[in-house]
């Protein structure tokens, strides 16, 4: 019997962690969605269910090693081996740099760097010890970036310092497991998002939706599909999505 193949969304929200997790289980894929808090992955779980795929939720503190690793052998042992992980964890909270506090900067670091050092580590142990399949592709790891990967701005210390860390994490981990078969990219999201929290406090940037003006999680989902997708002579390592009318 063919075992069954997991998709792991670190951060599964109600956006573009759970748009992506409902694209990779139309695929075939198991979904297994991390949050802190189970409740609110139960509705995503439940969608896909009913759109005939198949999905599993965790509680899972992203921070913290133990429940990592407790989350990766869970999944791996009574799912099946996870050949995609997505890291969607984000903490975009923006303070001067004058009233920052270290624990603020630390907690951001930790939820949008450290984090996905630990999925990504534990995940990519796991892709490195199997046979190398036919087509040589181990498995994809794919870390959610931002405007802030790039350049940072004003008020953005803590954010923009994270995402970069992560970035450059990507790069390297890319370089060293490329050769071993493992596709590593960042994509780069450069815009806003059609999410409840645009909905509610960016009226204005939501009214660009009717003209194309912010990203919708479904079409970023495709792209991470199409990531995943790539023959191994052809792998993207960064990709950056952003509106048509997005200033850059």
């Amino acid at each position: 019997m063919t075992p069954t193949k997991a998709a792991l969304i670190v951060g599964a929200g109600d956006a573009t962690g759970g748009a992506i997790a409902r694209r990779f289980a139309r695929e075939g894929y198991a979904a297994c969605v991390t949050r802190r808090s189970l409740d609110k992955l139960q509705p995503l779980v439940a969608q896909i269910e009913a759109d005939g795929g198949r999905a599993h939720a965790f509680a899972c503190d992203a921070r913290k090693e133990e429940e990592v690793v407790a989350l990766v052998e869970q999944i791996e042992s009574t799912i099946g081996p996870i050949e995609v992980m997505v890291f969607n964890i984000g903490a975009n909270v923006p303070e001067s740099i004058l009233t920052e506090s270290a624990r603020k900067y630390f907690k951001v670091w930790e939820m949008a760097c450290f984090s996905g050092f630990l999925n990504g580590r534990e995940v990519a142990k796991r892709m490195v010890a199997r046979e190398m399949p036919k087509g040589g592709h181990r498995g994809t790891i794919i870390f959610t970036g931002a405007t802030a990967s790039l350049r940072g701005a004003a008020n953005f210390g803590a954010f923009s310092g994270a995402k970069m860390a992560l970035r450059a994490l990507a790069q390297s981990m890319a370089r060293e497991l490329g050769p071993q078969g493992i596709h590593v990219a960042h994509v780069v999201v450069d815009g806003a998002i059609d999410t409840e929290f645009i909905r509610s406090n960016f009226p204005e940037r939501y009214a660009l939706k009717e003209s194309d003006g912010i990203l919708n999680p479904d079409h970023i989902a495709d792209s991470y599909w199409m990531l995943h997708s790539q023959p191994r002579d052809a792998w993207t390592h960064e990709l950056d999505l952003r509106p048509w009318s997005e200033k850059f």
